[in-house]
């Protein structure tokens, strides 16, 4: 089993950056594909980032310009570097990995982190 942890999330003003990280643990070597998904009150679960363990990336439009996938395998770590913030980018970032199959937005993913909360304000 799989889990994730996830950090770096924190307030500030529009036209920042932030840096979010995930470490998983536990029996990773299975884990294909891993991603970040955003959540606010009200409002679906979004997916924001995938990135397969080749390193394929795949973004949502709203983030493509601004936000960038990278991965440490030697320390199991996703990052995901966040520029430009938007208060649209408001959330709860939740990292998410996945075991076989497709690396894709619209995969399923299987296991969860807590998530860290990032706000933009104006």
């Amino acid at each position: 089993q799989v889990q994730l942890a996830e950090s770096g999330g924190d307030s500030v003003h529009a036209g920042g950056s932030l840096r979010l990280s995930c470490t998983a643990s536990g029996n990773t070597d299975n884990y294909f594909c891993m991603g970040w998904f955003r959540q606010t009150l009200g409002k679906e679960r979004e997916a924001v980032a995938v990135i397969a363990r080749n390193g394929w990336t795949n973004y949502a439009e709203s983030v493509e310009s601004r936000f960038n996938l990278s991965q440490d395998n030697a320390v199991n770590t996703l990052y995901l570097q966040m520029n430009d913030l938007k208060p649209e980018d408001t959330a709860m970032y939740i990292c998410a990995a996945r075991i076989g199959g497709t690396c894709s937005l619209a995969s399923s993913f299987g296991v969860w982190g807590q998530g860290t909360q990032v706000t933009v304000s104006r």
